[in-house]
């Protein structure tokens, strides 16, 4: 299904500071599931990795997807596959995040 086109494609980053105790297993499962959220409809582009530089200020993996519009992200964060990967196997390992979402223009 194709939904109109409801102004300019937006950029979606987060930063996570996942706990020092979380372990290997659940760190993995974090980030395959939310690789997994890259099926959920408006998501145009995704990746998600672990941070490898020195500048990251302690955030230690990073989120970065592309929407088709605003429309798309506000479906997003609502959505049940979202809410259980944010609830089952972010929250229980993340100390921190930081949201910033922005248009391409």
């Amino acid at each position: 299904m194709t939904t109109p086109n409801n102004g300019p494609k937006v950029q979606h980053l987060v930063l996570f500071r996942v706990r020092q105790d979380a372990s290997p297993a659940q760190v993995e499962a974090m980030l395959a599931g939310l690789r997994g959220l890259a099926s959920i409809d408006g998501v145009e582009e995704m990746a998600v990795g672990a941070s490898f530089g020195e500048r990251s200020a302690g955030f230690t993996h990073a989120l970065s997807a592309r929407f088709r519009d605003r429309s798309a992200l506000a479906a997003y964060g609502p959505h049940p596959a979202h809410q259980k990967v944010v609830h089952e196997l972010l929250r229980p390992i993340n100390e921190q995040t930081i949201v910033v979402d922005y248009d391409i223009t």
